[in-house]
Formats: structure tokens, C-alpha cells, sequence
């Protein structure tokens, strides 16, 4: 993978984290830089963790699946932009101003379910893990800090658009790593 790819695919993968970070900060009564860095450090860590998750059971089936395996990384991208793209559609206005443990963990789970079968992909395509997992959690860490103070300030005008673009990202990822092992050069 080009360094342009995993920065677009670490982007992607953060686009549900940024997603809830703003709907966090649309329900702070008073924004705090320390509320944003919990939030990041909750997300950012759970982003990390779950591709490292899908590495681990992707390199387990890899000979089961070497065949195949383009055809997997399309599916998995495609089917998690077309996700994405969906919830931006859904208005969910469950989330509340508490960041304690009890609530974050299962918002982080939740937010980077994407990222564990995005590793499943990363085991198939052979990359260097560790830089990948820091980039992915750079970035997230960095953007649900951002997140939760452009929904403190702004308002939930920019949950839905993060999303769609973050879908369509993964998709056209997934549509390249296909065309490359079918040796399809645009």
C-alpha cells in the first residue's frame, strides 16, 4: 500500500469516530479541550486495536483465501463504504454528553467494528502493521478531538457528509486493490 492509501484509508476508518466525536460535542453543556482528548483517546486506541484484531484472523485464513483474496478486500471496503453511506442517512440522536467508561467503550467498539475488517485486508495485502496502526490511530486520535469541537461550535451539519465521504473512499480502495489484482490499469 502507497502511503496515499493508508492515509485515505486511516480517514476513512475515522470518519464514524469523527462522526460521533461531533454528535459528543453537540451534546456538551461546556467543551473542554480534556473532553476531546478523552473522546480521541477512546476512539483513536479501539481503531487501533481492532485492524490489528482482523490482521491477526486474516493472516490464520490466508492460505484458505489467497485466491480469493482481492475479491474479500473489495467486499469488505465496498460493503463498509455502502455502510457508511447508509448511516449518514440515519438519524440517530441517541448519544449524550457522558464520556465515562461505561459509555465510551461501547461507542468505541461500535465506531471501529470497519476497522477490524479493514485488518482482515492488511493481512492480505502484506503491509507493515505497526506503521499503519499508528497512522490509523494518529488519525482518528487527532480528528475526533476536532470532531467534538466543530459539534460543540457548529452543529450536526457535517456528521452525514463525513460519512458519505469516508464510504466512498473505502469504496474506490476497494475498487483499485480489485482492478490491481485483476490487472486492470485506468
Amino acid at each position: 500500500m502507497k502511503l496515499i492509501d493508508i492515509l485515505l484509508t486511516s480517514i476513512s476508518l475515522a470518519m464514524d469516530a469523527f462522526a460521533v466525536s461531533i454528535c459528543k460535542g453537540l451534546s456538551m453543556n461546556k467543551y473542554s479541550l480534556r473532553k476531546g482528548i478523552i473522546v480521541g483517546t477512546y476512539f483513536s486506541i479501539f481503531q487501533s486495536i481492532m485492524p490489528l484484531i482482523g490482521y491477526l484472523i486474516g493472516l490464520y485464513f490466508e492460505n484458505t483465501i489467497k485466491s480469493i483474496d482481492h475479491w474479500i478486500s473489495f467486499i469488505l471496503l465496498f460493503i463498509i463504504g455502502i455502510n457508511l453511506i447508509r448511516e449518514s442517512f440515519i438519524n440517530d440522536n441517541n448519544i449524550n454528553d457522558d464520556i465515562s467508561i461505561k459509555e465510551m467503550i461501547p461507542l468505541s467498539i461500535a465506531t471501529s467494528i470497519d476497522a477490524l475488517a479493514v485488518g482482515i485486508t492488511f493481512a492480505l495485502l502484506k503491509i507493515n502493521l505497526l506503521n499503519i496502526l499508528l497512522i490509523i490511530g494518529l488519525i482518528t486520535f487527532i480528528l475526533s478531538i476536532i470532531g467534538t469541537r466543530i459539534g460543540y461550535l457548529f452543529g450536526n451539519k457535517y456528521e452525514n457528509k463525513s460519512k458519505i465521504i469516508g464510504g466512498f473512499i473505502l469504496i474506490i480502495i476497494g475498487i483499485k486493490i480489485l482492478f490491481e489484482h485483476l490487472h486492470i490499469y485506468l
